[in-house]
């Protein structure tokens, strides 16, 4: 194998190795075969091109062309001419796939499914990367550089995954560009000629890059355990720019840290319309009451006029047990029940899923405490993975009449609880108002609020509707009465604030659903949000102004403060409930989404053909083929003349390990021939492998010289004489007198190998025939110049040689048949 060739399979293989840092990411891991092919594919494409050799810049548009159509069949077949020659309409496909994988990347946790618009980007960046790889380290013959785009990849990669085994593949990924380097420097040391080692083994060859390459593999190794170890025995910065922003905790661990969540803006629609809905949790508790056992990850109480998110709070180490909730007077009914749960391995959540309030949580990691929200936060990383924690929390219980009667709040409480923007619509307050008129307490007023997008206010639950941002958000959903638990919430939980009543958004998961194990089960369709009220002597509060979600707690279906209940039908529990449309493929998945790691979800359509690999390995091979076929076939003429000129000059450079060319009719001699004017008789053959040196050494010049000339526009002419032919091309060519002492200079020297007894190589033959060409191309114009490279005439001799073939091969075969008919007739004879 020569050199390059190993170079090329190695950037291939570095290129593969660096993208298996994407592996961890999407579920199932098939790409990696289509990558593998499409890589495989490309890289043999640059082989042959840089075999024929072309320029560079055309064996980098050969691959481009050649991933471009490959794509084009996998991605966009329907779309396209011929299924694989991409046209106006296989690009904005292209476009609309990426958008859909941008989304997609924001919507998913990890392991996010192998969605199209994910495999695109995948598929697309992996084989954009073994480009650059092959191109810096094949091409331009620099493998040094080709670690940048190998970085890259790798660096998304880690950036997106969480953890885990990234020491894996980074070793995967480093170990691909050492191979990459190593074999750059064997090929670089095998141009100085051989290399010794420098204790060769008896009876073997001690030549070759051994020593060398063995060191550098050393020295590899050594690099990659430092590479490894390093870390752990360095101090670490944390925070900064890069840091893990979704973790949402400050640097260090202290009781002085805070909390700066990310914005989780709530959207759960995507979640919420899955075509499967896919388990989160599965819980066990000692109560047999669960409708009202909410699990709740993070409360939003800052409102800003145009959304929802989580305070800056301090956090502190994890209590053994947590404080009283606040606002909770001691006659208030309470019951404390135990609830064991366990994580998917899948959900990677920030904020720990618990009931509310919880009262005490064990749990393995690294967790802090926020006290405000009664909130677990994972510290550097830590997230729900897979885990098993207890917690012990209070199934509060008020009675209407408590919730009715309650004083009125702190002020310093109430003062952050009831803030709202200036910037809020009038109509919100509005509404609050003409909803609760007549309302004698904050009670009432919250029941009137939560009866009123719940029962008799004409609201519709649909997740289709567009969450909306922006300050008029709410008033548009007040007037179009249409949206999910984020409208509603959102909603409430603002009327509530310009009536006075300190509220908040909580977001998490609604009880779920039991299993015949007497578990309970929580899906991406239980995830939720929904508003807490704040009333002094019980604390925050559950309600539910969602119609059709959840379930309303019994102090909240009354508007009289006798605990009465209300004769009027309630939403039930029914974590089943799914709606009755698929979601939209235009809506993009928010913060929040990805915190509940509740995004897996798209229209039925794209969940449908996210699982198609696509079409048969043979299919795949045979359009390949094909494509690769209809893109050769008009180039062959150019391809055919580099590759011509290439082989013809490369005969003259190395003239020490070249022999004459073969004769070829229809090439030395007959229709148009090479103006020799003479013709070297079979048994004229030279005595010496100098002399066939020489006469292919100078035979090849000429003949390039010619050809050269015939693509420029003039064309042999076989009656002349060596001489006669180089004054013709001067004088057509109107050649400056350097150029046309090149040309006489390779004429003489074909007179000499002709006639001269002891004929000899002379040198600087190729630069005579390369300056002929700069000259001949100074002297046409544009059209001539793109017609000589593009559609040379001299490539006619390709198409007489294979008609001379062809004959040759019929008079054979004719030959042979007359001679098998003939000896039966001659043994009949006998």
């Amino acid at each position: 194998m020569s050199g390059r060739a190993r170079l090329a399979l190695c950037a291939a293989a570095a290129a593969l190795m660096a993208s298996c840092a994407l592996l961890p990411l999407v579920s199932p891991a098939t790409w990696i075969f289509q990558v593998a092919f499409l890589v495989a594919v490309q890289t043999g494409v640059g082989a042959l091109t840089r075999r024929v050799p072309l320029a560079r810049p055309l064996t980098i548009a050969c691959q481009v062309v050649v991933g471009l159509l490959l794509l084009t069949l996998f991605f966009a077949r329907d779309q396209s001419f011929a299924g694989f020659i991409p046209g106006p309409d296989a690009f904005r496909r292209f476009g609309v796939l990426l958008q859909s994988g941008v989304d997609d990347v924001g919507r998913y946790a990890i392991p996010a499914p192998l969605t199209p618009g994910i495999r695109l980007m995948i598929v697309g960046g992996v084989l954009l990367i073994g480009l650059l790889v092959d191109t810096l380290a094949v091409t331009f013959r620099s493998a040094a550089p080709a670690g940048l785009p190998l970085l890259a990849l790798y660096s998304v990669a880690a950036g997106l995954s969480d953890g885990g085994a990234d020491w894996l593949w980074f070793l995967v990924a480093a170990g691909g560009y050492l191979m990459l380097l190593l074999a750059e420097g064997r090929d670089r040391l095998s141009q100085w000629g051989r290399v010794f080692s420098a204790a060769p083994t008896p009876g073997r060859d001690s030549g070759g890059a051994v020593a060398p390459a063995r060191t550098g593999r050393r020295i590899g190794v050594v690099a990659l355990g430092v590479a490894l170890v390093a870390p752990l025995a360095l101090p670490s910065l944390s925070g900064g720019l890069l840091g893990r922003a979704s973790t949402g905790v400050g640097a260090g661990i202290g009781n002085g840290n805070t909390i700066s969540a990310v914005n989780p803006l709530v959207s759960l629609r995507d979640s919420l319309n899955v075509d499967q809905d896919r388990e989160v949790m599965l819980y066990q508790t000692n109560t047999e009451d669960t409708q009202d056992l909410y699990l709740r990850i993070v409360a939003l109480d800052d409102f800003d006029g145009t959304t929802w998110k989580p305070a800056q709070r301090h956090i502190t180490g994890v209590p053994d047990a947590f404080p009283t909730p606040t606002g909770l007077a001691g006659g208030v009914r309470r019951t404390e029940i135990e609830t064991r749960i366990s994580a998917a391995d899948w959900y990677a959540q920030d904020w720990l899923p618990m009931p509310y309030p919880a009262t005490s949580v064990k749990i393995k990691g690294s967790w802090r405490y926020e006290p405000v929200g009664r909130t677990l936060v994972g510290d550097h990383g830590q997230n729900t993975r897979g885990l098993q924690y207890d917690v012990k929390s209070l199934i509060v219980q008020p009675t209407a009449e408590q919730l009715a009667t309650a004083p009125e709040p702190p002020a310093a409480l109430e003062r952050e609880f009831t803030k709202v923007p200036s910037s809020l619509p009038p109509v919100v307050a509005q509404t609050a108002r003409k909803v609760t008129e007549g309302s004698s307490n904050h009670y009432a007023e919250a029941v009137k609020l939560q009866d009123y997008f719940a029962l008799d206010g004409g609201f519709t639950y649909d997740t289709q509707v567009q969450v909306g941002s922006g300050r008029n958000a709410i008033a548009r959903f007040l007037k179009d009465k249409r949206g999910f638990c984020v409208h509603f919430s959102f909603a409430m939980a603002t009327m509530a604030r310009t009536l006075g009543i300190p509220a908040r958004v909580a977001v998490g998961f609604t009880p779920g659903s039991s299993k015949p194990d007497g578990s309970m089960s929580v899906g991406l369709r239980d995830a939720h949000a929904w508003p807490e009220l704040y009333f002094e002597g019980v604390g925050w509060t559950r309600f539910e102004p969602t119609p059709t979600r959840g379930s309303a707690p019994s102090y909240a279906q009354s508007d009289a403060p006798t605990g009465q209940e209300s004769v009027a039908p309630r939403p039930s529990l029914s974590s089943s409930t799914a709606p009755s449309t698929a979601p939209s493929a235009s809506e993009s998945c928010s913060a929040l989404d990805r915190k509940l790691a509740a995004c897996p979800s798209q229209s039925s359509s794209a969940v449908a053909s996210s699982g198609d690999d696509g079409p048969p390995w043979y299919r795949i091979l045979a359009w390949t083929l094909l494509g690769l076929v209809l893109l050769m076939v008009p180039l062959t003429p150019m391809l055919w003349r580099l590759r011509s000129r290439a082989v013809r000059l490369a005969s003259a450079r190395h003239a020490s390990s070249a022999g004459p060319p073969a004769p070829v009719r229809g090439e030395a001699g007959g229709r148009y021939g090479d103006g020799l004017g003479m013709t070297v008789l079979p048994g004229e053959e030279p005595a010496s492998r100098t002399t066939e040196v020489a006469v292919g050494h100078t035979l090849a010049v000429w003949r390039e010289l010619t050809d050269t000339a015939w693509d420029y526009g003039i064309p042999p002419d076989d009656a002349l004489t060596p001489r006669k032919t180089a004054e013709r091309i001067v004088r057509l060519g109107r050649l400056d007198p350097q150029a046309a002492e090149a040309v006489h200079r390779v004429a003489g020297a074909v007179e000499q190998v002709l006639f001269a007894p002891k004929p000899h190589a002379q040198p600087g033959l190729v630069d005579d025939a390369r300056t002929l060409r700069k000259a001949l191309r100074s002297t046409v114009n544009r059209r001539m110049r793109v017609r000589a490279v593009v559609a040379p005439r001299s490539a006619r001799r390709a198409v007489w040689a294979a008609a001379d073939r062809w004959a040759d091969l019929r008079a054979r075969w004719a030959a042979r048949w007359a001679a098998l008919t003939r000896r039966p007739s001659g043994q009949q004879s006998d």
